[in-house]
């Protein structure tokens, strides 16, 4: 048999016709069939995650992508994001500095060198993904999967028969179906864009809207945020909220609530003019759209199986993820519970071990999960908000603490952090903790492991605190505010 180089398909040798006429065309061979315990589509997080310890516990595993390795998170999401962010701080800590005595040059910012390095790093994050999966004995498969059954997944055109299927496909932007939407940019696009627009429109409310938000105007931006409602981060703690709708201010950002783009509009010297619902008009030179995600499902052949979507379209799965389809599970962003990698991780862990370590099964606990949002200032929460445990029943008690940080007092820097702890009167037990200022998100996860072992807030008081920081506040605050 010649092989196809082109294709890989081996290539029967062409046969006489009899009587002496043409040869018959070559025929191509029967592809054969690849047998395995799981296959995963989608090498995210959660995919990933499935894949190698299910591999660990003896299985048979393949995983196909057919974009990047590491998923949303490593190529368009939390980490690019978080170097960025780290990048926007820049212009604030050269401010600062002037007040501990240095002085330094005029300082320049260049976005072409900041996005090259980010790609070196997300490339060699890429290779790290490559490693994990084949140091663990998965097969790894790059192109486009697509469902041919319960347990048939076609890739480049072989289908590969599996004992499960695991969809681990993530989640994709959306905005809304307006005129012009073409001339807008999402997450997918905000981190390859060859040159930063002076004037950046953020559309959102949400975390990744405040967080794009304080990046460009960290980098010396002029930016806008527009939100249809009336103050965004629904679902946050009430005083997060309002305290960093504050904070948010004093940076000179532009902050308009109610409010929402009509129609978007190029005009020749490449300004966009938009059209917002008061009838006015607003010119800018990006347009980023922040107003959610959708469970990515596009062309995956979810016709040729059994598996619901719920009415959000997103994938219906029990408690063990599995889906409606007896041979399918799904975990992660496509599920549409909670749209974190860690979460995401946690399930593939689950999964993983359920199916090929069930003595090792523990199920994963969705309450006090910890978040972080890496605006500036940062948030950092976990637990439940205010609203949340008075809703619940409980007695609540709060203590609440609004300070300016040590390091901001040799400096101008007006910023002021935000402390706050959810109490139930009754037992004492700490219901939520909320931060917003700086290093946050590092502080909560400390917070965390106490809220998850049920400590109390006489726990907390007891607690010697390590000073001179502003983590030792969630420690040293004894009178509730209300």
């Amino acid at each position: 048999m010649a092989d196809d180089q082109a294709t890989g398909t081996k290539i029967r040798g062409a046969q006489q016709v009899p009587g002496g006429g043409d040869a018959v065309p070559a025929q191509p061979e029967k592809k054969r069939e690849i047998k395995t315990d799981l296959c995963v589509i989608g090498a995210g997080s959660g995919g990933v995650r499935a894949a190698r310890f299910s591999a660990g516990f003896g299985a048979r595993v393949a995983v196909a992508e057919s974009r990047y390795l590491g998923g949303t998170c490593v190529n368009v999401g939390c980490v690019p994001k978080k170097l960025l962010v780290y990048g926007a701080h820049f212009s604030e800590d050269f401010e600062q500095a002037k007040g501990f005595g240095w002085t330094s040059g005029e300082a320049e910012f260049d976005w072409p060198t900041l996005i090259a390095n980010k790609n070196h790093e997300i490339h060699r994050l890429n290779g790290v993904y490559r490693n994990l999966l084949a140091n663990s004995g998965v097969t790894l498969m790059e192109g486009h999967a697509k469902l041919r059954g319960p347990h048939e997944v076609e890739i480049n055109g072989q289908v590969h028969t599996a004992e499960r299927i695991m969809i681990a496909t993530g989640g994709w932007p959306q905005m809304p179906d307006i005129p012009g939407r073409e001339h807008a940019i999402t997450s997918n696009e905000v981190f390859f864009l060859e040159q930063m627009p002076q004037r950046v429109v953020v559309v959102g409310g949400g975390y990744i809207a405040v967080e794009f938000a304080s990046i460009f105007n960290g980098l010396g931006a002029d930016v806008s945020l527009m939100y249809r409602g009336e103050l965004f981060l629904r679902g946050f703690d009430g005083s997060v909220r309002t305290h960093l709708h504050e904070e948010l201010a004093k940076r000179g950002m532009d902050i308009l609530f109610k409010t929402e783009i009509d129609a978007i509009e190029k005009l020749a010297d490449g300004t966009l003019q938009l059209t917002l619902n008061d009838g006015s008009s607003f010119n800018t030179d990006c347009v980023f759209y922040a107003t959610g995600r959708r469970p990515m499902l596009d062309n995956l052949g979810m016709e040729t199986v059994n598996v619901e979507l719920d009415d959000k379209g997103f994938v219906k799965v029990d408690e063990f993820y599995q889906t409606t389809e007896p041979s399918i599970i799904a975990v992660g962003d496509v599920i549409g519970r909670v749209q974190l990698t860690p979460v995401a991780l946690a399930e593939g862990m689950a999964v993983a071990r359920r199916l090929f370590k069930p003595e090792q099964y523990r199920a994963v606990d969705y309450h006090h999960i910890h978040t972080a949002v890496f605006s500036l200032p940062n948030i950092g929460t976990v637990g439940l908000t205010e609203e949340e445990a008075k809703k619940a029943g409980h007695d609540v008690q709060v203590f609440e603490s609004r300070f300016r940080p040590m390091k901001l007092s040799l400096t101008n820097n007006q910023e002021r952090t935000l402390m706050k702890l959810v109490v139930d009167a009754q037992t004492d037990r700490v219901l939520g903790c909320h931060m917003v200022g700086p290093d946050a998100g590092e502080i909560i996860q400390s917070l965390a492991i106490a809220l998850k072992a049920g400590a109390t807030k006489q726990i907390f008081d007891d607690t010697i605190g390590v000073h001179p920081t502003a983590a030792e506040e969630f420690v040293t605050m004894r009178t509730a505010t209300r």
